[in-house]
């Protein structure tokens, strides 16, 4: 069963950080991936000829969905597809394991093979390429901090650094040249299950910011 789960966004400035660290430090614990809290991420996003799931996302469209392959830390021995819905305002994220000649032959347009494939997601990846025109659009990398609550099985995360493959899809070449798509942009994401802990939701108010609904995937697409 799909779990959805209620998610804020927020685009913040420095100061802002400094402040919510200092509070979030104080309440929750850094995630245990990464270095002190902080991982590097590759995103490789799908998308059709007619930008749908682009287009769905500036339209503001309540039923949607994305498709990416994703990594951690440059680290190809743990590649996740994995698919984004939006149902009316809450999420869900479902995810399978891929090897890195899965990506090569994703990549090189070779798909008959997912058809067959004993994990359910690549079989909707599949279904999605043939019958859809789905393929490899751009890379989105970007940094983040995250902390972690138990109650409510609260997750914040701080993403900077955001850059574009500029319509490259070369996931594995960590040479491939990429550019800023939005330069100085801090995004803060709060996502919970069931309930949000007053302790975190006072932890993450800020004067002035209100609930966005930035997109990465958007931000780079400008860029091709």
């Amino acid at each position: 069963m799909t779990n959805f789960r209620h998610e804020w966004k927020h685009e913040i400035n420095p100061a802002d950080r400094i402040l919510l660290k200092s509070r979030l430090q104080a309440v929750m614990m850094p995630d245990v991936h990464g270095e002190n809290g902080y991982y590097e991420i590759r995103s490789l996003y799908f998308d059709d000829a007619s930008d749908s799931a682009l287009r769905d996302k500036i339209d503001g469209i309540n039923i949607r969905e994305k498709f990416r392959i994703r990594c951690y830390d440059r680290n190809l021995t743990m590649i996740r597809l994995e698919k984004k819905s939006k149902i009316n305002g809450l999420c869900a994220k479902e995810s399978a394991i891929l090897t890195i000649y899965d990506v090569i032959r994703i990549l090189d347009g070779d798909i008959e093979w997912m058809k067959d494939s004993n994990r359910w997601l690549v079989r909707q990846l599949y279904e999605r390429m043939f019958y859809q025109g789905l393929k490899p659009k751009t890379l989105v990398d970007y940094r983040r901090e995250a902390y972690t609550f138990d109650a409510g099985n609260v997750r914040v995360t701080l993403d900077d650094e955001i850059h574009t493959g500029l319509q490259a899809t070369s996931f594995a070449d960590f040479m491939t040249p990429v550019v800023p798509a939005e330069p100085g942009a801090i995004i803060l994401e709060v996502k919970w299950d069931a309930f949000l802990p007053e302790v975190i939701r006072d932890a993450v108010q800020l004067t002035g910011r209100h609930t966005s609904s930035f997109s990465k995937y958007e931000a780079c697409r400008y860029y091709g």
